[in-house]
């Protein structure tokens, strides 16, 4: 499901139509819904980085992945996104198959995030709050 099909389509958020997909900020969290057979790395990551640092500067934040496209994540640069997203505090992954359940397995050992997997938006996005709220 979307986010413009959930019920986060009521909250309030700035919408952005990137080069690697929809993004959608939040107070204190943003979804990122990523085109289909992308490969995410840290370079074309970047217009993203500069919309996080312009919305939430050194505040901590909350990110969740709506995989409701299958792309891949370059795990090399893990410890990159570890290095330049401190404030990160919650990382949920809202998965749509198995496969993804997997990969998610796969990129733990990687990432450094405080990281959950989710079978819908909802269960998310409460985590997410929750853990920003502690």
């Amino acid at each position: 499901m979307t986010i413009t099909e959930s019920y986060l389509n009521k909250l309030t958020y700035i919408h952005h139509k990137t080069s690697i997909g929809d993004v959608y900020f939040f107070e204190n969290f943003f979804i990122g819904e990523f085109y289909e057979g992308l490969d995410l790395n840290f370079e074309n990551f970047e217009e993203v980085t500069h919309l996080i640092k312009r919305y939430y500067q050194n505040k901590p934040f909350g990110f969740i992945a709506n995989r409701i496209n299958s792309y891949a994540i370059k795990l090399e640069d893990a410890e990159k996104f570890n290095k330049t997203f401190p404030g990160l505090k919650a990382y949920a992954i809202v998965i749509y198959n198995p496969i993804s359940e997997k990969v998610f397995e796969i990129e733990n050992h990687f990432f450094n995030f405080n990281r959950k997997c989710f079978k819908d938006i909802s269960s998310a996005t409460k985590w997410v709050q929750d853990v920003l709220n502690r």
